[in-house]
């Protein structure tokens, strides 16, 4: 049991941090109509990656969990392809994308499996 919750805090932890990251990079970049369109829907999807991940790890029963975790993998999925949009259309370069495409790459991946580990209600 330990070993769960201290998953969970620490994931908690690496989600917050990710979202923290987004919304710095927004707030550094010139804002073309393009680029505060995407960065928008960027903020809200990696906002809710974080937001949600710790709503599942409050979940009363493992129905709710599942249902938590599976927004998080939505959002998580969303905010990659807002990203790869944003590499894509060359707004921003891919060189100051790799590491949050990466961060959140691994981050979809463990609550993949997290989902694949609870029973489907």
């Amino acid at each position: 049991m330990k070993n769960k919750v201290r998953f969970n805090e620490l994931m908690r932890e690496r989600t917050k941090a990710m979202a923290v990251r987004v919304v710095k990079m927004y707030a550094q970049i010139d804002k073309t109509d393009e680029f505060r369109i995407i960065g928008k829907q960027l903020l809200r999807s990696s906002t809710s990656v974080a937001a949600n991940y710790r709503a599942a790890c409050r979940a009363r029963s493992a129905k709710e969990f599942f249902a938590k975790i599976s927004i998080v993998i939505e959002e998580a999925d969303e905010t990659l392809f807002w990203l790869e949009i944003l590499e894509e259309t060359d707004l921003i370069p891919s060189s100051k994308l790799h590491s949050l495409k990466k961060e959140i790459t691994e981050i979809l991946k463990i609550v993949v499996t997290a989902r694949k580990n609870t029973k489907a209600p």
